[in-house]
């Protein structure tokens, strides 16, 4: 078997790998499965790539230790990263909420991290399977299989960045978790998260018929609230309020939507019914909401009638319930469609400054395998290059 000796060994060719690789500096070699790098970042934001938020705190991240996050996030900021993104002359725009997305491709962040990657000298190898990693004699030993051939790595510092289960389909696996126990590591629970929420069978029939509606939501549950869009599917609700509250959902837990939450909807309902008390109340209700929803609400809640039927009782009690419409989710899409994990290598054992190992000395874990979850918006790929920096400097001035 032919050993090759590197100073640094990254494992993982995403986000957070590659940023690492372009500042941990000379003799570094990233590996990765695929036989592209970067290809959670080239379907990332509808193929323009979500590449960072604005409005980053560490308010917007789970995980068991809330304040790991802060040293790595305000030595790497936003404008950071943004000002890479000029000074490789890729266009971009603000969407929403401090949300930032390229105007062109997503493939243009990926081109910009390799450029950087080969400014730093760093080598990459695709289509690698990683097969046994020990530590001995102060060093790293990674068995590798590349392009059929066997092969062994060893390097002074290695570097877990192989993300976490999200999106199975693009070879996620858990196996930084693996290697990460193997050095002693605990790894918090690990969940699907960013995820659409399904339902019973009862529930989807209904939801069925409401499929490809969109309406603008509070969705809230267990403290948690995110005032965006739901989207109505066939399987359930998705939409960013529903992805943003699944990753504070758990079994059994029931969510609370409130419909036209800039509305003051009895106020809206009395005053409709002054100006067109003879309309059909579904009328009048498919002017604030998609017209097949209202149709569902006047249908299952049993309201019939025109506005001017309806009491001042019966309007406040509506109105209650489009502002506290609950419902049960059943489950997740899981993994296969989620956008991140949440939970992963536990950060009590882990410097967050650094993000080295305490127990295995020049092991470093970034990114998503680590317990560090962002909110959807960008601010996951801000972790990423956050993260990354971190190590990578760290590496390079040890």
């Amino acid at each position: 078997m032919s050993v090759h000796h590197v100073r640094t060994l990254i494992l993982g060719a995403g986000a957070a790998g590659m940023m690492c690789a372009a500042h941990s500096g000379p003799g570094t070699l990233v590996v990765d499965h695929a036989r592209a790098p970067g290809e959670k970042i080239r379907i990332s934001g509808g193929g323009r790539c979500n590449f960072t938020n604005l409005n980053t705190e560490p308010a917007n991240f789970l995980s068991e230790n809330p304040h790991f996050c802060k040293s790595a996030l305000s030595r790497y900021s936003p404008f950071d990263f943004l000002d890479l993104v000029t000074r490789h002359g890729i266009a971009w725009h603000e969407k929403t909420l401090g949300q930032l997305f390229c105007d062109r491709s997503a493939k243009d962040i990926i081109a910009m991290l390799r450029a950087e990657m080969d400014r730093a000298g760093a080598d990459l190898w695709l289509q690698t399977e990683i097969g046994d990693v020990a530590q001995r004699d102060g060093r790293f030993h990674v068995d590798l299989t590349r392009e059929g051939r066997a092969c062994r790595v060893s390097a002074e510092h290695l570097v877990l960045a192989t993300g976490g289960k999200s999106i199975p389909k693009m070879g996620a696996t858990g196996l930084a978790y693996r290697i990460a126990e193997s050095f002693g590591h605990k790894i918090t629970e690990t969940r699907p998260a960013l995820v659409p929420l399904t339902f019973d069978e009862a529930q989807k029939t209904v939801f069925a018929g409401l499929s490809g509606s969109s309406v603008e939501a509070a969705v809230s549950c267990n403290g948690a609230a995110f005032e965006e869009a739901v989207l109505f599917t066939h399987r359930g609700l998705s939409g960013p309020a529903i992805l943003q509250i699944s990753s504070y959902w758990r079994e059994g837990d029931r969510i609370a939507l409130r419909l036209c939450p800039d509305l003051d909807v009895f106020d809206h309902l009395r005053a409709r019914r002054a100006e067109a008390g003879g309309r059909a109340l579904g009328t009048i209700l498919s002017e604030t909401l998609p017209k097949a929803l209202a149709r569902h609400i006047v249908e299952a809640w049993g309201l019939s009638g025109n506005l001017a039927d309806q009491s001042d009782t019966a309007l406040r009690q509506l109105a209650e319930r489009l502002e506290t419409w609950t419902l049960a989710p059943t489950s997740s899409e899981g993994y296969r469609t989620a956008e991140v994990t949440l939970g992963g290598v536990a950060t009590d054992k882990i410097s967050s400054g650094t993000l080295e190992s305490r127990l295995a000395p020049r092991l470093y874990i970034i990114g998503e395998a680590l317990d560090v979850t962002g909110w959807l918006g960008g601010y996951n790929f801000q972790w990423a290059w956050a993260s990354g920096v971190a190590a990578g400097r760290a590496i390079a001035a040890a």
